[in-house]
Order: structure tokens, then C-alpha cells, then sequence
């Protein structure tokens, strides 16, 4: 029996769904979604096997113009996508400006891999409004095959999975057939953490978190973690931290919930709030939390 295996790269910006379509696909909560931009950080790669195939999706951070270390990093993460994939699925929506990060999809345009443009978010649209996007579309990325698609209401996930596997290569698998993804069970445990900031703090403090465990401890019965939150000021600190430690429980209580779930395992939770001035901009700091310089 012929076996295909390919490495699929999910790019496009920030809040078009790509998360929701990589999740989909996986048929599990590999990337953590939110409404804010820069909820990806790292490429996480989700991998799904069958019995004669194995594809490796990758989510990869939202294209944006970096303002700092941090962001150069991520953006150098969506970069790489261009160049080490078999299948590139390029990531819009019906909300998003088309035009948004040209210089990006120029090197797009310039890409020999085959191209699955996915317009999200269809089922919030009218018909007219998208036969316009996939006019401009066509004529904007000639060789891409175009998807309207709803990742959330898993509308056309089947079809596009389904292309994805024609256009994959005979290969012998690249993990092994039980893995689900090449990160480990503490990056999750970050994930998880980061989620509930993304979701519970306002403006800037989300943007200015990092999450890293100091302890995990896994027993039959249970699985104790440590984590600390990083903060650059103290400001952010005492509002991470919330009016008589209000805000952290509620963060707390929430990961942990979700932690239970992801491991399928009673899990004890503790989190402590350090300060690490400007640790976006500081490469030495970057590398310690898994980031490229």
C-alpha cells in the first residue's frame, strides 16, 4: 500500500479563523483561539494520521510588521512556512482588507508550492460580497485554488482535507503514527495559561505576558504544575494579579479546567507573577522562551 505524508503550512493574518481551520482539520484543540490579534506565537504543528497517510499541519503566527523583537520572531516563523511546505493553505476572510501585507504576498505569489486560498467565514456573509472576494482573489493568486469556507461551522473543512491529501506526496510518515503533535505537554500547559489572559485582560497586558512551567510533576492520579507569568513592569503585575488575587484565581480556576480536559488527569494548578523588564525586546530572554533571534 502506497503511504503519503506532507507538511501543510497555515499562513495569513492575525483574527482570520486560521487557528479554527487548523483545529479542524487536527479534530482537536492543538492552537489556542481567541478574538485578539498575536494569540499564535510559535508554529505549532497538529498531526493527523490514517492508515495509508499522515499530514502535518502547521499554524503559524499571524502575518504582522514587527515592532519588536518578539514580533520579528513570529514573523520569521510565517516566513519559514513559504519555504518547507508541501501544501501552503493561505488563510482570509470576508472581513479582512485584501490588500493588507502586500510585501508578504508577494513572496506568496512567488511560491512554487501548491496554494489553498481559504476565504473564512463565509456563513457571515452575503453571496454577493463573496463572488466579489473570489474574483479579486483569482485574479490576485492565479495558481491558488480558491475555498469559501467556515472553519468554525466546519463548512467545506472535508473537501479542502480532502485536496490536501491528493496534492501530498508518496512518503513514508515523519512522526511517529501515535503522535499528535511535535510539542511537548508543557507547552500546552502555556498555551492553556495564555489562552485565559488573552481572554479575561485588556489592551496591552496580554501582549506583554509569557508564560513558562517551572514544575511538572505527573502521577497516576494527578499532575502537579508550577507555572510563572512574566510581565515587563510592575504595574502589570499587581493587574495580572487583580484586587486580592481575584484575577489569577479566575485565570487559574479556568486553565486548570481546561488542563483536566486536554490531559484527561485531576490536575493541581499553582502560578506566580514575576517581572522581566522588556523581555519582548531582549533576545537573550526570547531564546529562553523557545523563540528564534
Amino acid at each position: 500500500m502506497e503511504h503519503k505524508a506532507s507538511f501543510v503550512n497555515i499562513i495569513g493574518n492575525p483574527n482570520t479563523g486560521k487557528s479554527t481551520l487548523m483545529n479542524a482539520f487536527v479534530g482537536e484543540k492543538i492552537s489556542i483561539i481567541t478574538s485578539k490579534a498575536q494569540t499564535t506565537r510559535h508554529r505549532i504543528k497538529g498531526i493527523v494520521n490514517g492508515e495509508d497517510f499522515q499530514l502535518v499541519f502547521s499554524d503559524t503566527p499571524g502575518v504582522l510588521k514587527p515592532n519588536y523583537a518578539l514580533q520579528e520572531s513570529m514573523l520569521k516563523f510565517s516566513k519559514s512556512a513559504l519555504v518547507d511546505a508541501d501544501v501552503i493553505v493561505y488563510v482570509t476572510d470576508i472581513y479582512e482588507t485584501p490588500d493588507k501585507n502586500v510585501e508578504f504576498l508577494e513572496k506568496v505569489k512567488k511560491s512554487e508550492i501548491p496554494i489553498l486560498l481559504v476565504i473564512n467565514k463565509i456563513d457571515q456573509s452575503e453571496q454577493e460580497k463573496l463572488e466579489k472576494l473570489v474574483s479579486y482573489w483569482k485574479n490576485e493568486l492565479p495558481q491558488a485554488e480558491i475555498y469559501p469556507a467556515s472553519a468554525l461551522e466546519k463548512f467545506n473543512v472535508e473537501n479542502i482535507f480532502k485536496r490536501i491529501l491528493e496534492l501530498s506526496p508518496i512518503c513514508p510518515p515523519y512522526f511517529p503514527k501515535d503522535q499528535l503533535t511535535d510539542r511537548d505537554d508543557r507547552f500546552f500547559v502555556t498555551e492553556i495559561i495564555r489562552e485565559k489572559i488573552l481572554v479575561h485582560y485588556k489592551k496591552e497586558i496580554p501582549y506583554s505576558v509569557e508564560v513558562a512551567v517551572e514544575e511538572f510533576k505527573e502521577a497516576e492520579d494527578i499532575i502537579r504544575i508550577r507555572a510563572l507569568i512574566y510581565v515587563e513592569r510592575d504595574s502589570q503585575k499587581g493587574i495580572i494579579i487583580g484586587h486580592q488575587g481575584k484575577m489569577l484565581k479566575r485565570v487559574g480556576t479556568e486553565a486548570r479546567k481546561d488542563m483536566e480536559k486536554f490531559f484527561d488527569k485531576k490536575v493541581f494548578l499553582e502560578m506566580y507573577v514575576k517581572v522581566e523588564k522588556d523581555w519582548r525586546s531582549s533576545g537573550k530572554v526570547l531564546g529562553k522562551f523557545g523563540y528564534k533571534g
